[in-house]
């Protein structure tokens, strides 16, 4: 589909893992996918702990995961290659992606409770702070649809490589789409600084103007909204009023000392949506 023939999915045999390679499957139904098994490193002394062969140790439970992700694949076994690698899990994950050319990389969450999806895990964050590749987030439940396309828009640069890849997944699959800008103001501001308001609403009306008329021209029915609040929480509760099956979202990349933190919209946004979470890479 588009751009995205080439896809990495990371599987540690957990229930969200298990979900994201599934949906991987469905959702991208002509694309190679690659599925990487991280085994962590030693490099202590082995004598220290007793075990004469760590790496052996290491190495069993490793290929009991490539053995289930076989299972999942089994059925589309000739477009699935499996690999086991040894190291720091996001790195590796990294490296395969760029190694293998791969245009996107999957990666499963866990987390039923607020508290836990806050905590999106920091495999995933560190993947998608350090990969020049998009990041799909899938929640351990849901699944991926195109029917419903949510867009987050500012206006930025990065919010409008998003609406790109939104775009080109609701031209090739027929789905509607929506955009959203949302307005972060304290509750105070509105009678303290009217002006900063409204120029704020100003703003987000013309991104979203934007976002209508790009997607007017390609023949893509959309609807937009402004909101006002936080942009996380306003963010990913339309998505779960809207029924979205797959939220967009964009991400600055990062080099040298930023290459710490993903931000707080971002990472809000993956953290609390019900539907998974597209986050499209744009170089700084």
């Amino acid at each position: 589909m588009g751009n995205y023939s080439k896809i990495l999915v990371a599987f540690d045999g957990s229930q969200s893992s298990r979900n994201a390679l599934a949906q991987t499957l469905a959702g991208f139904e002509h694309g190679w996918i690659k599925v990487v098994v991280v085994v962590p490193s030693y490099d202590g002394d082995l004598e220290l702990i007793g075990v004469s062969d760590l790496e052996a140790l290491l190495r069993g439970p490793a290929d009991e995961l490539a053995d289930a992700a076989r299972e999942i694949t089994l059925a589309d076994a000739g477009r699935v290659n499996i690999e086991v690698v040894k190291g720091e899990a996001y790195e590796k994950i990294v490296d395969l992606a760029v190694r293998e050319n791969c245009t996107l990389t999957v990666m499963g969450r866990r987390g039923l409770h607020r508290v836990e999806r806050m905590l999106m895990g920091s495999v995933t964050e560190k993947v998608i702070v350090h990969s020049p590749t998009d990041v799909l987030v899938i929640p351990r439940n849901a699944s991926v649809s195109w029917d419903n396309i949510l867009v987050a828009t500012d206006g930025s640069e990065y919010s409008r490589a998003a609406l790109d890849k939104a775009l080109l997944f609701a031209r090739e699959t027929g789905g509607r789409l929506q955009a959203v800008s949302v307005v972060d103001i304290y509750p105070e501001t509105y009678a303290d600084a009217p002006e900063v308001v409204a120029k704020m609403e100003e703003k987000a009306l013309t991104a979203l103007e934007d976002t209508r008329r790009k997607a007017g021209a390609e023949g893509i029915v959309i609807s937009t909204q402004l909101l006002h609040g936080d942009p996380g929480e306003e963010i990913s509760k339309m998505a779960a009023g809207g029924r979205a099956g797959i939220l967009f979202v964009g991400n600055r990349g990062r080099t040298g000392l930023k290459k710490i933190f993903l931000g707080s919209v971002a990472q809000k946004v993956i953290g609390l949506s019900a539907c998974p979470v597209f986050v499209s890479q744009t170089a700084s």
